[in-house]
């Protein structure tokens, strides 16, 4: 970056990015084949499906961290994404979960740029999702808000450019609240189909929150807690039920429908029908 630039900055950060970054944008990605592609980024923006390719860059490993480079079964789209850390994990949670979201993959696109002074640059996002309406998100999850240092602060602004002109949307994530984290951790363990159970008892689960009531008391209506418990979590999991995240999970919080049934009963008795964001 110039010194020019360095001075058109607003709070440390870079808010202007140079004319020939932008009409010099790169992509780097691996095939379906296996071949590394370097195309323009407009030209891939628009027609490489990057939710559906293999990582360009492996994930680091770091010495020393708790938590390393692993794999996370999405139950959006019924495949595994590449995953490099547990602040990662908990931000794939929040977008598996999303009913918007169609697509996910770990670090599939590397983005290359050159600054005025023709240096060349590179930064590989951590997450892309994509949205129902073609739209996506290209995405870091640091652990905290100095994660990644200078170069980060420095791709960030050139990031949000480039998305801006794809018509996607850059950002840094930040992590969640950890009784947030800790709710959706463990919902996420029942978000595989098998947890819905034998046939029928997801029909009954949701019928017995069809008003809120706490938690166990709705189950114990069902049946045996052991059964009907998975099939609990999993419909909150989907959205089905819905419950406040921000307070400990236990057997007295309050669970009540999913925004599927609310528009369904309004539906039935004549009402408006607007979709609900889980």
């Amino acid at each position: 970056m110039s010194g020019k630039d360095a001075a058109a900055t607003s709070g440390g950060r870079p808010r202007r990015v140079q004319a020939a970054a932008a009409s010099g944008w790169e992509a780097v990605f691996v095939d379906p084949l296996g071949q590394v592609v370097q195309q323009r980024w407009a030209d891939a923006a628009l027609a490489v499906a990057f939710e559906d390719l293999e990582p360009v860059s492996t994930f680091p490993v770091v010495p020393g961290t708790r938590w390393g480079p692993g794999l996370w079964w999405s139950a959006t789209t019924g495949r595994h994404v590449s995953c490099g850390s547990a602040a990662m994990r908990a931000q794939l949670m929040v977008l598996d979960r999303d009913p918007r979201v169609v697509g996910l993959a770990g670090r599939p696109v590397r983005l290359l740029w050159r600054d005025g002074r023709g240096k060349a640059y590179s930064w590989v996002p951590q997450l892309f999702a994509r949205y129902s309406d073609g739209s996506a998100l290209l995405a870091d999850c640091p652990s905290h808000p100095q994660a990644g240092g200078e170069r980060a602060r420095r791709a960030a602004p050139v990031l949000e450019a480039a998305c801006a002109q794809a018509g996607f949307s850059y950002r840094r994530l930040e992590p969640l609240e950890k009784v947030r984290a800790a709710n959706l951790k463990w919902l996420a363990g029942y978000r595989h189909p098998r947890n819905q159970g034998r046939p029928g008892l997801a029909a009954a689960v949701r019928g017995a929150f069809t008003r809120p009531r706490p938690l166990i008391e709705g189950t114990e209506a069902v049946g045996d807690p052991l059964e009907v418990l998975p099939a609990v979590f999993h419909a909150l999991w989907h959205g089905h039920l819905t419950a406040p995240l921000d307070v400990p999970l236990s057997e007295r919080v309050l669970v009540s429908p999913g925004a599927d049934q609310e528009s369904g009963r309004r539906d039935s008795t004549g009402g408006p029908d607007r979709g609900e964001e889980r």
